[in-house]
């Protein structure tokens, strides 16, 4: 895997140990030396998508918005945009030549949402995912700014009667199960299908303990139904006494009751409709097992 597609799957911004996980110090220091990515800051690491959607906003008398907006403030997200994503004011005429540069649209911000005369505020981004984007992507880019604490929950919550009524309450419901617990986009984009299971449960990062003692935490959990979630990152090298400490958290987890899926990025990413059946499926035979104990 090389260094950009590395720091995509991370969420376009990454620290330095978790990629060093996936690629070699070798292959990150030339793929910073090229450009590749960035230094967003010390020991994290950017895709460089921020300059491009800057000046581009600048050129059009635009707002950076959405996704490209969440980019710029160091917010980890599930997928970039094709193309910078730039509001312009209702109105404003712009050339076929620059439409075709740019996810264009077509709003009248408040001055207050507007940072550096080019990208919408921390609040105004937040609110704006929320409303507009599916609600995986909404959930991990509010995540993201939770575990960052670029934003207080309460300052989201005050700002619902900003949101149009139309998409008042999918906003409300990112907001509601947003959380800073979610290590990466990959395990908010799993905790996202499993609020769509009937019947799951799900909390982030949860210890789980048996006869002997701390096993350890997992992704995501259902206690009710004993069910376990794990979204299994990539690695560079495996440690053969790390995959023995693995080996025998997941069989510990297994002997203490516990069903553990594993789920990798591009099934959670790419196949969300399947994720969900298997869990689906996991519900269905736990509530079974209930049912003739």
């Amino acid at each position: 895997m090389n260094v950009a597609a590395a720091v995509a799957e991370l969420g376009g911004i990454a620290p330095r140990k978790q990629l060093l996980r996936a690629v070699t110090r070798g292959e990150l220091e030339r793929a910073v030396a090229s450009g590749e990515v960035t230094r967003a800051s010390r020991g994290r690491y950017a895709l460089p998508t921020d300059d491009r959607t800057r000046r581009l906003a600048h050129e059009l008398t635009g707002t950076a918005v959405l996704i490209s907006a969440a980019s710029h403030w160091g917010w980890a997200r599930m997928w970039e945009p094709r193309r910078p994503q730039i509001c312009v004011p209702r109105g404003r005429n712009i050339s076929r030549d620059d439409r075709a540069q740019v996810d264009l649209r077509w709003r009248t911000l408040a001055p207050g949402d507007i940072v550096d005369s080019w990208v919408t505020s921390r609040e105004r981004t937040l609110l704006d995912c929320a409303a507009l984007l599916p609600f995986a992507e909404a959930l991990a880019i509010t995540d993201s700014a939770l575990r960052d604490r670029s934003v207080h929950p309460s300052q989201l919550s005050n700002r619902l009667t900003d949101v149009p009524r139309l998409h008042r309450s999918r906003t409300r419901r990112v907001f509601a199960q947003a959380s800073p617990l979610a290590a990466n986009p990959f395990e908010s984009a799993l905790r996202a299908v499993a609020l769509g299971v009937p019947g799951l449960d799900v909390r982030c990062q949860v210890r789980i303990d048996d006869d002997r003692g701390w096993v350890g935490r997992v992704d995501l959990a259902d206690e009710s139904l004993r069910i376990a979630l794990e979204a299994d990152s990539m690695e560079y090298h495996g440690e053969r006494d790390a995959m023995d400490r693995d080996v025998a958290r997941y069989t510990r987890l297994t002997c203490a009751g516990w069903l553990v899926l594993r789920f990798t990025w591009s099934q959670v990413m790419t196949r969300p409709a399947w994720v969900a059946e298997m869990l689906a499926k996991a519900v269905a035979q736990r509530a079974h097992l209930r049912s003739t104990a």
